[in-house]
């Protein structure tokens, strides 16, 4: 293995949160690239335990396996370090663009641009949601059906629900999770128990803040970070739920548009957090968002990352985490449900999320931010921006 200090981790991860387009995977995938097979700073190994980790608990999928890394050879310090330098590039650009969008938001240009750029990320989320799906549960067949059906239950049962209900319960998500680790893998705790057991159901502004709502922005994103499993997609359901449903600090435009500000920023989708927070109360609330969303995540890998053989190596915590895959994914599926109900609002709408979904699925070398590119110059083509 070679050696590298620090330094070295904060300048990778810095260029890896500046220049990293393509979503969770392909953050994923670089890293392996970029310190397994080129710096040959990490070794097969320990790259795999990293992913394991990344995929059990809960935190956003790529910002969790930089933390993880960073903790391999230079322990908590090389965690924070890294995870500090991958997420910081990113949430500068998006608090910018917050800036823009409080600024310039009312614009006809400003209008067009995310007009064409909202149907684009519809379409992105969808084919997102797809890849999870057939990924974490199984390909839509008779077979996958047969072999998951407790897991496709959940999933549709969780669609079912987050789409009626427009808003997501996270106890709904344990004890799905809990179900299934009882059915498939229960511990020894559970086998030694009678036959019952208990499921649990569930200007710019950019100073312009309250405390009262800080407090609510806290714990809110502290949530939503403690909540998610895998894809940074994931999260989205979580945040439509708060953020516009039950709070209603958005309307479902500004949301759409910081779903699609996290698609045209490099490094983690997540950080689309830090853009909501600046809405809803200036600097301070994307300070507070951002931190409250990554900490959880961090804290998981700090604690875990010691002691993670023994731990990814149970099958009750496996079957647990799947169980509660499958019900985040199921929500993740009714909100793109909801969010595209109330905004194709048009035949042209229709037809940049229609064909943004078919040319993920079959044109591969295109890109996320190649698309939105383009959606946003057709917007601006069709309602007179140029």
């Amino acid at each position: 293995m070679s050696h590298y200090t620090k330094s070295d981790l904060i300048k990778y991860f810095l260029m890896l949160g500046a220049t990293g387009f393509g979503g969770p995977v392909a953050l994923v995938s670089y890293m392996h690239r970029d310190l397994v097979e080129k710096k040959n700073w990490i070794s097969e190994e320990e790259y795999k335990e990293g992913l394991a980790l990344a995929q059990l608990a809960p935190g956003p999928l790529a910002a969790q396996l930089c933390i993880y890394l960073g903790f391999v050879h230079h322990g908590a310090v090389g965690a924070t370090l890294a995870g500090i330098a991958f997420i910081i590039p990113s949430f500068i650009m998006v608090v910018l663009l917050g800036v823009l969008y409080q600024l310039y938001g009312g614009m006809t240009w400003i209008q067009s641009v995310f007009y064409g750029v909202g149907a684009a990320v519809i379409g992105i989320i969808s084919i997102s949601s797809y890849k999870l799906t057939t990924k974490s549960i199984g390909k839509f067949d008779i077979q996958s059906i047969r072999n998951n059906w407790l897991l496709w239950l959940i999933f549709i049962f969780t669609t079912i629900v987050t789409f009626i209900t427009h808003q997501e319960n996270f106890f709904i998500f344990i004890g799905t999770g809990f179900l299934y680790m009882v059915i498939e893998a229960p511990p020894l705790w559970i086998k030694k128990q009678t036959n019952t057991f208990i499921l649990l159901l569930p200007a710019i502004g950019f100073w312009k803040f309250e405390w009262s709502i800080l407090e609510h922005i806290a714990l809110f994103f502290t949530k939503a970070g403690a909540f998610v499993f895998g894809s940074g997609l994931a999260i989205v359901p979580f945040l439509h739920g708060g953020v516009v449903t039950e709070y209603h600090w958005l309307t479902e435009r500004q949301f759409l548009d910081a779903v699609a500000v996290a698609m045209i920023t490099p490094g983690p989708v997540v950080i689309t957090v830090g853009f909501i927070g600046y809405l809803v109360a200036g600097f301070p609330g994307a300070c507070v968002a951002a931190l409250a969303t990554f900490f959880p995540c961090y804290i998981i890998t700090i604690i875990s990352a010691p002691h993670f053989k023994r731990i990814a190596q149970n099958i009750s915590i496996k079957a647990f985490v799947n169980g509660i895959t499958a019900a985040v994914i199921g929500a993740l599926v009714g909100a793109v449900l909801t969010i595209a109900f109330k905004n194709i609002v048009d035949v042209p709408t229709l037809l940049i999320a229609v064909t943004t979904i078919s040319v993920l699925l079959y044109i591969k070398k295109i890109q996320e931010l190649h698309i939105i590119l383009i959606a946003a110059i057709i917007g601006l083509i069709l309602k007179g921006g140029l």
